[in-house]
């Protein structure tokens, strides 16, 4: 009987070790599942809310002033103005951003600056590209993630491996003969985030040239740090002046 007895506590022992082990196994597991996909779910966003006599008054004012170069409900046209209505563009872009952009325009490319409708004016041209808005707005998350400290020097290198065939080497977009935006000039840099930056590399824009670059399916599957390396070459590039 005693002889049982010290053969069954050292089993007993052990299967109450492989018990909690296995505890903490999926623990662990389930916590690690829960960081992922947090890490790479889409931020909520703020719902986009439209003052309809406003965006009617845009309306006609982008037909006075801007459908010459981004064409009818701002579609854009490659190689020639962006899309203004682009659903991944509208979610990223904050109203300051926008203003300013049509205010300022884009120094070095086609965009002139608008400064001359005045404020109100502009204002009801951005609730016309608002209209168009497809997704919540998100711009106020993505411009507070943090900014890129990557290695220029490797960032050159991707830039000019990827992104220069569609931006140009500098990054100086359509008036070097490039189907991509002038994302090197300071008119650019000077207005946006590295969050937005990171992500429009990470997601792409859907209907345009611009596809996405993280994950097995993208073009280039870019780990955070070389799309940070990126982010940080930008900021240096020599076309931005």
């Amino acid at each position: 009987m005693n002889k049982k007895r010290h053969l069954i506590l050292p089993i007993l022992l052990s299967g109450l070790l492989l018990s909690g082990c296995n505890q903490k196994t999926d623990e662990k597991s389930s916590a690690s599942s829960s960081t992922e996909t947090s890490v790479r779910s889409e931020p909520v966003g703020t719902p986009v809310n439209i003052d309809p006599v406003l965006a009617k008054k845009g309306e006609e004012l982008y037909n006075q002033n801007c459908v010459f170069c981004h064409q009818a409900d701002a579609i854009g046209k490659p190689g020639f103005a962006p899309s203004l209505t682009n659903k991944e563009f509208l979610s990223v872009s904050s109203d300051k951003f926008l203003l300013g952009t049509i205010r300022d325009g884009r120094p070095g490319t086609g965009m002139p600056p608008f400064s001359h409708l005045g404020r109100s004016q502009v204002e009801a041209i951005v609730a016309f590209l608002r209209a168009h808005s497809k997704e919540a707005n998100i711009s106020a998350i993505v411009d507070a993630q943090p900014d890129a400290h990557g290695d220029p020097r490797l960032g050159k290198l991707w830039f000019d491996q990827i992104c220069s065939t569609c931006h140009g080497f500098d990054g100086d977009g359509y008036s070097a003969g490039s189907t991509g935006t002038a994302i090197g000039k300071a008119g650019f840099l000077n207005k946006v985030s590295d969050g937005f930056i990171r992500h429009t590399i990470v997601n792409g824009r859907t209907d345009t040239r611009m596809l996405g670059f993280s994950g097995p399916a993208a073009m280039a599957n870019l780990t955070d740090k070389e799309i940070d390396d990126i982010i940080s070459y930008l900021r240096t590039v020599p076309s931005k002046d």
